[in-house]
């Protein structure tokens, strides 16, 4: 049974400053883009007037609010937390390009920090995660710390 499919995310024992990975990609779509701006109530022009785009808005499509491209791409590191993740206590966060409708966004993370907290049965994870493009653009860069458990 070498190959084994994982159930859990990472523990922080299993965690490693200096480790990287990179997420698989997921497409931003119009579907994503309506089901959104209609969930949080963001109902800026900017992201639901077709006209907006033609009216020198610098926009070269249908501009995705960076917040959630973050959402996205949180939810594209759900799996490295299933079951260990205990808390997001914080992140930096810095929107450096646009996203548009169409493209596709992957993770890449680098773990910068991690250190066991003061209560047993737990540690502190940061990384600096990098939204990407598909062609390598960087969209957001953000350094979350979260606590995730150790193992039993």
């Amino acid at each position: 049974m070498k190959d084994v499919l994982r159930t859990t995310g990472f523990y922080f024992e299993e965690i490693e400053v200096g480790a990287k990975f990179t997420t698989r990609s997921r497409t931003v779509t119009e579907a994503d883009l309506v089901g959104f701006c209609n969930l949080t109530w963001m109902t800026e022009s900017l992201f639901t007037d077709l006209e907006h785009v033609d009216e020198g808005a610098g926009a070269h499509g249908r501009v995705i609010p960076g917040v959630m491209v973050y959402a996205m791409s949180e939810g594209l590191l759900t799996y490295t937390m299933e079951r260990t993740g205990m808390a997001f206590l914080n992140a930096d966060f810095t929107v450096k390009a646009p996203t548009y409708v169409g493209d596709s966004i992957s993770v890449e993370v680098e773990i910068i920090e991690a250190r066991p907290t003061s209560k047993s049965g737990r540690g502190l994870v940061r990384s600096r995660n990098r939204v990407l493009k598909a062609n390598g653009t960087e969209c957001i860069v953000y350094t979350p710390l979260r606590m995730l458990r150790k193992k039993e």
